[in-house]
């Protein structure tokens, strides 16, 4: 089997966000860490070579598979920014209907910047993620 890529490293996360080269993009992950921090009182740590996560926790699959993973994350992409929160959660489906402009696939949430979307909502769908996940 494969070693699996996303896993927790010693890299840093400001030195990453400083590669990232559309100044409003790197603007808007440098206020999501800001965001995010505050929501789960977590410190920002690299994740793989491109994922920033917060927090993390045993992740038990019914296969009996485990691994570490984070609460929370996201990723700066070329075409968008992909949050990592349980976007497909049914108790996020009201506070997605008010965040603003943005697409989803599965768990992640995907935006082109910060203004397009109501920041108080965001705030409120990466709390109630953290929630979700730290009462399995």
């Amino acid at each position: 089997m494969a070693e699996l890529k996303t896993k927790l490293t010693g890299a840093s996360v400001e030195k990453f966000l400083k590669t990232v080269t559309d100044e409003q993009k790197r603007k808007d992950c440098f206020e999501i860490v800001k965001l995010m921090e505050s929501a789960t009182k977590a410190e920002a740590k690299m994740w793989g070579p491109a994922i920033i996560g917060f927090g993390d926790y045993l992740l038990k699959y019914e296969s009996g598979k485990e691994l570490n993973w984070f609460y929370i994350g996201f990723s700066p992409r070329k075409q968008n920014i992909a949050l990592y929160v349980k976007a497909g959660d049914a108790s996020n489906k009201e506070l997605l209907k008010k965040l603003g402009k943005h697409k989803i696939g599965g768990s992640c949430l995907y935006i082109n910047k910060l203004e397009d979307i109501s920041v108080p909502v965001f705030k409120e769908l990466i709390k109630n993620s953290v929630k979700i996940l730290k009462s399995k």
